[in-house]
């Protein structure tokens, strides 16, 4: 299979979709790979080190887009790109459908095999090529909140841990899977008060056994997630709904109740955000203001940390890669089900049933396709 990876144009994205020792992987067994001149600098990859492991340099995108069979990205087709994609092409990379309805039309209309990262499932249950990028984006999330409380910020000039003498900085996480629980780790380990919400009594009884005292564990209801803001200083948006549209916990109304100066970090912005006022910001501009509190809702935030993030992220999503190159999607698919939940779109159809509720659409069974 002829495979590629271009540079991202999503503004300020930094990662790439292929490394060098994918490239190796790849063209060991067969397959050739284009990678776009220029694509890995932002992640300090040279085309040198990619030549080395066996790929061809092409000068342009396009070229990219036009010779490759299967087109491994980081973040989700924009419009510049829609035009060059075409029917029967797999583009392998993160999609979230639910809150991208242009993108979701290109894809139906121009019949791509979309396979996303985001719903790609393992035999737990869970989703491991999203895995990496959630724990990145949830231990950042700390970071940049703790940034955003400085008064220079706009924040309300707290520390996280305090100090001997002074309170430590009320962080209210919504959200027990990976986005959260990494938060909550670094949250701990800045000294911060930790409640954090989630509505698996399993899952908070878990962190419960496990962190103690250390934190705070809640069943999450709209009373409880109003009351916790009140006296949140720090939030942390970390709702998941594998494939659709997060849900908005967070109500215009209760932000009226926040301490001024307060921070929202929304990282199911890429979902549409569990905040009524979230809208996606970018790094050179990360955040805005709404009734007195700091919103941060930036839609690529592994971007900021390109390097950890593309080796991360490209160590979760090669098998599934190769698998797809060595078999074909249909093959692939048929062998391992846990990739089927992975195909978005298939031949013109929409074939996630939650993007499918997501924009009131038709859904398609895969398996009634192939």
């Amino acid at each position: 299979m002829k495979v590629g990876t271009v540079k991202e144009i999503k503004q300020l994205e930094f990662r790439v979709g292929l490394t060098p020792a994918n490239v190796k992987a790849y063209t060991s067994r067969g397959h050739e790979v284009f990678v776009e001149k220029g694509a890995g600098e932002g992640s300090f990859i040279s085309d040198e080190e990619y030549i080395e492991a066996g790929a061809v340099i092409l000068p342009t995108a396009k070229e990219v887009w036009d010779i490759c069979e299967m087109v491994v990205k980081v973040k989700e087709p924009l419009e510049p790109e829609f035009a060059l994609m075409r029917e029967g092409q797999i583009v392998y990379t993160f999609l979230h459908l639910a809150a991208e309805k242009p993108l979701t039309d290109a894809l139906l209309e121009r019949k791509v095999k979309g396979v996303a990262y985001e719903t790609i499932t393992d035999k737990y249950g869970g989703l491991p090529l999203l895995k990496p990028m959630s724990e990145v984006a949830g231990k950042l999330s700390i970071q940049a909140g703790a940034r955003c409380l400085e008064k220079s910020m706009g924040g309300r000039g707290v520390l996280l841990g305090g100090v001997p003498g002074v309170a430590k900085a009320n962080v209210v996480i919504i959200g027990g899977g990976v986005v959260g629980i990494s938060a909550m780790k670094m949250a701990m380990g800045l000294g911060a008060n930790v409640t954090i919400f989630d509505l698996s009594l399993e899952r908070l009884t878990y962190l419960d056994d496990i962190y103690g005292q250390k934190i705070q564990t809640m069943y999450s209801t709209p009373y409880a997630i109003e009351k916790a803001l009140e006296t949140a200083d720090l939030v942390i948006g970390a709702v998941l709904i594998p494939g659709g549209a997060a849900p908005k916990l967070i109500k215009r109304e209760y932000l009226k109740k926040m301490k001024p100066g307060s921070v929202i970090v929304d990282v199911a912005v890429d979902q549409g955000g569990c905040a009524e006022t979230t809208r996606v910001t970018y790094h050179d501009d990360p955040t805005f203001v709404v009734d007195g509190v700091v919103h941060y809702c930036v839609g690529n935030m592994p971007g900021a940390v390109s390097l950890t993030s593309t080796y991360a992220l490209t160590n979760a999503t090669l098998g599934y890669g190769l698998k797809i190159a060595d078999m074909g999607l249909e093959a692939a698919v048929k062998a391992d089900p846990h990739l089927a939940p992975g195909v978005n779109t298939y031949g013109g159809h929409l074939t996630c049933k939650e993007v499918a509720n997501a924009f009131g659409m038709e859904y398609t069974e895969l398996k009634t396709l192939i």
